[in-house]
């Protein structure tokens, strides 16, 4: 059974009964993607984008989900943007992975802090996870977050790469017993034993690609001590690191902890506390000698016919055309040319920069990441349309646009693009990705 008594400020009978009632609801909102939806509701108090909701609605039939106006995400781990940003003020120029990313909440969130010179490597080593990871990055629109499949064995070659490493790593999953009734039935004492040995596995083969000084931010939906202040004490007996505080408001309700051993802080998370699941996190620097990673020579690659025909998709004109697969172009910051250039002789991408799509005959087939980037040119042209419209489009049915010019358009709902349509004159074609499309009735 879980072994919480010995845990600083634990109430066996406030955390029994937070149990008995329904999990909370929250959302982050998108920093540039601005809607008038839910910005009225209560903040969660560690995080500015965070809200409350007072129950829970069918975000898949709300257009503005889709356009990536907001990310569904719980509460307790969003207390990650405040670990960011009062560790690393300065969001510039740093190189960031967030090892285990699937679905997606933790990089849209490191993606919102970051500063566009910086570059986030949103990794999902589990090839059926990977697919939404990369939806709801090109849903959330940002340049600088590309998205790999990898194990974390195989990025560790990237000595000395990164100066921030997130690991919300594979847990027993305890603290979500309240919002998942299955983690309550499947948890036992030895899948925590086996998932702390796993912890142990994934931070020792990661830890080579953290540069010196770099700080690693370790957390799990565990309230096992096993999963989490012995892995710190693990972490400070296998490598040289310093534990990292950050002042947090007592009105909050998180709890700090210090390890048995090394006595390294930690955050705890209990339902009883806060309003949020159960959740741990830590942050530790790296105080060993890492030989930083040397930037391979290259050649910028010559792509000019191809911005001839497609920079027009974008605001920005400056910026770096790479090939990607099938013919298939993207966009990406030229400073992160040459980790393009180092990056892809060891992670398998799945996503690079902002999608633009392929040439065609007379014409360019645009992708559908333009379609949701903040970077995307104002002189697009865009169908507006209201949310009938916007769901009929998102289920990729007929009928619901008058007839219209022949060209490329933009479906937009509140001002926020969804997706691409293509006239013929007398009707459309519906670029949606097949597996985006809605298929619940509405």
């Amino acid at each position: 059974m879980l072994e919480l008594g010995d845990i600083s400020s634990f109430n066996e009978e406030a955390f029994i009964r937070a149990h008995q009632q329904e999990a909370v609801t929250s959302l982050r909102l998108h920093p540039v993607k601005k809607s008038n939806s839910f910005t009225a509701n209560e903040k969660v108090p560690w995080c500015g984008q965070g809200r409350y909701l007072a129950q829970r609605p069918v975000f898949t039939l709300d257009p503005l989900y889709h356009a990536g106006a907001y990310y569904v995400q719980e509460a307790s781990s969003m207390f990650l943007d405040y670990l960011l940003r009062n560790l690393l003020p300065d969001n510039k120029n740093l190189r960031v992975l967030d090892l285990c990313a699937a679905p997606g909440g933790k990089s849209t969130l490191i993606a919102s802090y970051l500063d566009k010179s910086s570059l986030l490597i949103s990794n999902e080593v589990i090839r059926t996870r990977a697919p939404i990871l990369e939806e709801n990055m090109s849903r959330w629109g940002y340049m600088n977050t590309w998205v790999t499949s990898n194990d974390a064995r195989g990025i560790g070659k990237l000595e000395g790469y990164f100066d921030i490493i997130v690991v919300d790593a594979p847990c027993s999953g305890s603290g979500l017993f309240r919002k998942n009734e299955k983690a309550l039935h499947e948890w036992s004492e030895a899948d925590v034993q086996l998932c702390s040995q796993r912890q142990q596995g994934i931070l020792a083969d990661i830890w080579p690609a953290l540069k010196e000084d770099g700080i690693l931010i370790y957390a799990t939906c565990s309230y096992s001590p096993r999963e989490d202040e012995e892995i710190l004490d693990w972490l400070g007996n296998e490598f040289a690191v310093k534990s990292l505080e950050v002042k947090i408001p007592e009105e909050w309700g998180i709890v700090s902890v210090r390890s048995e051993q090394k006595e390294m802080t930690g955050y705890r998370f209990f339902p009883d506390k806060v309003m949020g699941e159960g959740f741990f996190i830590a942050a530790l620097q790296k105080k060993e000698e890492t030989e930083e990673i040397r930037y391979p020579k290259f050649k910028m690659a010559d792509v000019k016919g191809i911005k001839d025909q497609a920079g027009f998709l974008l605001k920005e004109q400056d910026l770096q055309f790479i090939p990607i697969a099938d013919n298939n172009y993207a966009a990406i910051q030229p400073e992160h040319y040459a980790d393009w250039q180092l990056l892809q002789k060891t992670l398998f991408f799945r996503k690079t920069g902002t999608g633009l799509g392929s040439p065609a005959n007379k014409e360019w087939l645009p992708a559908h990441d333009v379609a949701l980037s903040i970077d995307a040119a104002d002189s697009l042209n865009v169908i507006p349309v209201n949310r009938e419209q916007a769901l009929k489009f998102l289920k990729k049915e007929e009928g619901y646009l008058p007839a219209i010019e022949k060209g490329w358009y933009i479906i937009a709902y509140e001002g926020l693009g969804l997706g691409w349509v293509k006239s013929l004159g007398n009707r459309f074609n519906n670029y949606l990705p097949k597996n985006q499309r809605i298929r619940m009735d509405i």
